[in-house]
């Protein structure tokens, strides 16, 4: 009796384990399908959404590309360039300063005296000053700035360029000379007027049209190198945009504008000042 009780229970457990052989492969086979499903939905979705966040980056791309072509054309690059200024220049301030040099100026008083109808000479008195002075020159962001496209070039018509006032006087080197006539006692006298008149007459010469054509070219090409660092702060320095930067000044009489060579022209990854 015990021994068929024992018969039956080995019998069921091979029946047992047989159903569970013959399972476990569709149980595997269902497993790597569900894993297959879970992992591909995901790829879908993250596919989609990547999709979709590209394409808003494309959008977005080109709606900025739009706004930087058109804060560039002819009608708007001026009042783009002008509310630039305030970031482009340390202090904020009205000037950008372009050149300076420095000069040894000679100042000189002459006072003859006669009497008896001008025919008697008592003597005439020479006074001489000798100073280093240091002229330097600017433009102002205040006064008319107008920039214009042209093709690939960025026309700049710039404001005069003015003399800072006053010029920077190196007294510690100044000389000083005198010489009177025979008769004539007034060298100090003279040479006290001629000192108050240095800063009068040297600011004068600053504004001298041979004075400002030593510094002109030299101008030129500090107000290119200006207008260049915008254009690379914006990303508009480049072989498929603006190639080139001219500069003419207010004072500039139309034929010199229509002579005027590019200042500053890029030429692949060097820029050279014409």
């Amino acid at each position: 009796m015990t021994d068929d009780k024992s018969h039956d229970s080995n019998r069921q457990s091979h029946v047992w384990l047989d159903i569970v052989r013959a399972l476990r492969w569709p149980v595997v086979i269902l497993a790597l399908g569900m894993i297959t499903y879970v992992v591909f939905h995901q790829i879908g979705r993250t596919a989609r959404e990547g999709g979709r966040a590209a394409t808003e980056m494309v959008r977005d791309l080109g709606e900025g590309a739009v706004k930087i072509a058109a804060a560039f054309k002819s009608g708007t690059i001026t009042k783009t360039f002008i509310s630039a200024i305030p970031s482009l220049t340390p202090d904020s301030g009205a000037r950008l300063e372009l050149a300076a040099f420095e000069a040894v100026e000679i100042l000189r008083s002459t006072d003859e005296l006669r009497i008896g109808w001008d025919l008697i000479p008592l003597g005439t008195t020479v006074t001489e000053i000798r100073v280093p002075v240091t002229y330097r020159y600017h433009l102002r962001f205040d006064e008319p700035w107008l920039l214009e496209v042209e093709g690939q070039s960025c026309v700049v018509h710039a404001p005069e360029i003015r003399p800072t006032l006053p010029p920077a006087i190196d007294t510690g080197r100044m000389e000083k000379f005198s010489e009177r006539g025979w008769l004539r006692f007034n060298e100090e006298e003279q040479m006290k007027e001629l000192e108050h008149s240095i800063t009068a007459v040297l600011s004068e010469r600053a504004a001298d049209r041979r004075h400002l054509e030593l510094v002109r070219e030299r101008c030129r090409l500090e107000v290119a190198e200006f207008v260049r660092s915008w254009l690379l702060l914006e990303d508009h320095w480049r072989d498929d945009r603006f190639r080139s930067v001219t500069v003419i000044f207010a004072d500039e009489t139309t034929t010199d504008t229509a002579l005027q060579p590019p200042t500053l022209v890029l030429d692949g990854d060097e820029i050279e000042a014409q």
